[in-house]
This record gives C-alpha cells, structure tokens and sequence, in this order.
C-alpha cells in the first residue's frame, strides 16, 4: 500500500514537472507589463483601429495605462492576465482622483482599474471630467 501511493506521488510530481516545464518551454504566463511609452502606443494602435496616441500616461507598476489621441478619444489599457485589453472611455465612466492615484471605474464588466500616473494624475483627471461635455 504505502509503494503504491508513493509510486502515484512521484508520479504526480513528474506531470506538475513536466506540465511548469511545457508552460515556461512555451512562454505561457509571466509577468507581463507596459515597458513603456511605446509599447503602451503600440498596444493601443492594435486594440483600436486608427488610434494614434499623442499622449500616453502610464503606471508607474506598468499594468494599466491611459491614451489619448488628437480626436480627442481617451483610451484605458490594462492588463487582463497575460495579455492587455483596452476600452475606448465614455461619458458612462467614473474617476476618483486620490493624490497620484486615479481610479477610472466602467460600469460593464472592465470594472475599476487604478493608475498610479504620479503628478500628472491631475491632468488625466482633468481631461476625463471632459468627456461627454
């Protein structure tokens, strides 16, 4: 009896071996963020057609990350697992502004997302108190 669960342990810790292996092997996971400006453009020029940002505030962590461009659209970036979803924002939004944080809540499933952008959380602020008007 105790070989026996001794054999379906080793075997068990063999799978979990082989499946971390197979998942690094592959380059599943991670920890993925925005490195920066750029790459913050980049990802919002894929997730929304015609989007050029002229402006970009970006975590500080790196996980979140919001754009504007000259149309004058506002986009939020952040990430979603291992990869970075994005929404176009709406007068539908709530921010919260708290020192350097800014907190962008959509009222769908997205739900809040903080970002710390430093000193020029005030500005974004600003800039979403205008959508809609």
């Amino acid at each position: 009896m105790t070989l026996a669960l001794l054999a379906k342990f080793a075997a068990s810790l063999i799978a979990i071996i082989a499946v971390w292996a197979l998942a690094r092997w592959m380059k599943l996971g991670g920890d993925i963020r925005i490195a920066d400006d750029a790459h913050a453009r980049t990802l919002a020029a894929e997730a929304v057609d015609g989007f050029e940002a002229v402006a970009v505030g970006r975590d500080r962590a790196g996980y979140a990350a919001i754009l504007s461009d000259g149309q004058g659209r506002q986009l939020l970036l952040r990430r979603h697992g291992a990869q970075f979803v994005a929404r176009l924002l709406g007068p539908e939004i709530e921010a919260r502004l708290d020192q350097h944080l800014l907190s962008i809540t959509i009222p769908e499933a997205f739900g809040t997302t903080v970002l710390n952008l430093g000193t020029e959380a005030q500005v974004w602020a600003a800039g979403l108190r205008r959508i809609g008007a």
